[in-house]
């Protein structure tokens, strides 16, 4: 009620992304004042792209512009091993490493019964029906290692067993370069428990 109609409708805007609040929505939107005209047009057309061009691959449903995806359209990924992640952001981070050579599947979410986020409500559909894939002989779960990451690892777990596909875990414990002193109980105890024999 104290700004003009335009810049309180973009504070409003702002202020409905995650984690922004009214203060740093109001920041962004003097900032958009001052930007240059050809900027924030570019801008406001990368936004409307992202919306009109973007898609969910059918295969993985991974955010992309092609379908099937770029990863699922690459004939030289290992096709028997489907790493499963929360959400697209995840993908990013797993190639990142280039290291692994399989393909994924995006859940977009995870089990949450206190958010009212249940099975049905995530791509586990999806991936159910890709398992019936005889190429594919390993899953791992990818998912955050946290009680929704590990209530739907474990919900996953239980389902795949029927389909005599290998399960597996990422492994979960101390990062490169922390402290032991620092660390959690329940972090320590899960690198205690993913330890493995140095050869």
């Amino acid at each position: 009620m104290f700004y003009p109609e335009p810049i309180a409708k973009l504070i409003d805007a702002f202020s409905r992304l995650p984690g922004i609040g009214p203060k740093t929505a109001a920041r962004l939107a003097f900032f958009v004042l001052r930007m240059k005209e050809e900027d924030v047009i570019d801008f406001a057309k990368a936004l409307v792209n992202v919306k009109r061009n973007l898609t969910y691959c059918s295969v993985c449903c991974n955010v992309t512009d092609t379908n099937p995806c770029r990863i699922c359209s690459d004939k030289m990924r290992d096709a028997s091993v489907i790493c499963a992640v929360q959400e697209p952001k995840d993908v990013v981070a797993m190639e990142r490493m280039k290291e692994f050579t399989g393909q994924y599947h995006v859940l977009h979410g995870a089990i949450s019964p206190m958010e009212g986020v249940g099975p049905d409500d995530i791509k586990i559909a999806e991936l159910v029906k890709r398992l019936g894939d005889e190429r594919v002989q390993e899953l791992i779960l990818a998912t955050n290692p946290n009680i929704e990451g590990e209530a739907t690892a474990m919900y996953l777990s239980r389902l795949v067993k029927p389909f005599g596909i290998k399960v597996t875990r990422i492994a979960r414990g101390l990062p490169v370069g922390g402290d032991l002193e620092y660390a959690d109980e329940v972090t320590l105890s899960q690198a205690l428990e993913g330890r493995r024999e140095i050869f």
